[in-house]
């Protein structure tokens, strides 16, 4: 387990803060909050330090984008704390050129990150309509127009553009669903969350290995909104 580090309150007027202010506040995040942890992996840290989480934050909660904690973006939905965006990331493994998935887009903050590590398309899907309409507007208005967002019910993956280098899950079902199984590359590995709303949920990494064996890690205990749509609780292993 890595060591947590100190939460770092950010108290700022009117919530309103110069881009300078932005840019030290995401270095203290990494510093602070994701490298203290023990995250290592040079472009994820890169990645964090440029994604400029605020923009992709409701007004309302932007003063707070670099604290050390989960954001509400409505609709019972979240925007994962920092450190958990960089581990579950750093979990993956990418290279420059990776193919990867998202399973449930929410602000578009995680798929920044991805966008940042492999350089390359990253495919997202949100089954809330309003938030996938808006984080793609966001995504688009920040640059990131390498990120393909889909409005839809994401259980299924994205079989036409499969199969694909990582999959990350950023919902968590209570089994590890068959689809995105399938949709990965030989080498390839699925990241997500698993375990149901009232029992404890731990992050699961898959691996499909060369031959396509897959072979499953369970790692820290985690706190996810669950996954919805026609994949809930189907009670797969």
């Amino acid at each position: 387990m890595r060591p947590i580090a100190p939460v770092v309150a950010v108290l700022l007027a009117g919530g309103i803060v110069s881009g300078e202010d932005w840019t030290s506040q995401r270095e203290r995040m990494v510093v602070e909050q994701i490298a203290a942890r023990g995250i290592a992996d040079a472009a994820v840290l890169r990645a964090m330090r440029t994604v400029p989480r605020h923009e992709l934050a409701p007004l309302h909660v932007r003063a707070e984008a670099y604290n050390d904690h989960p954001l509400p973006i409505g609709h019972g939905q979240t925007i994962s704390q920092p450190y958990i965006v960089a581990y579950m990331t750093e979990l993956l493994r990418l290279k420059p050129g990776a193919k990867t998935l998202e399973i449930g887009t929410g602000s578009g903050y995680q798929a920044a990150v991805l966008a940042e590590v492999t350089k390359t398309n990253v495919y997202t899907i949100e089954i809330v309509e309003p938030l996938a309409m808006r984080a793609a507007a966001d995504l688009k208005r920040l640059g990131y127009t390498q990120v393909r967002v889909r409005h839809g019910d994401g259980y299924g993956g994205w079989p036409e553009e499969a199969p694909f280098d990582a999959i990350i899950v950023t919902a968590a079902p209570d089994h590890v669903p068959e689809p995105f199984v399938k949709q990965l590359k030989p080498g390839g590995r699925l990241v997500l969350p698993v375990g149901g709303v009232w029992t404890m949920q731990y992050m699961v990494v898959t691996e499909k290995l060369a031959d396509g064996t897959v072979r499953k890690h369970v790692g820290e205990p985690v706190r996810f909104v669950p996954l919805t749509g026609k994949g809930k609780n189907r009670g797969e292993p």
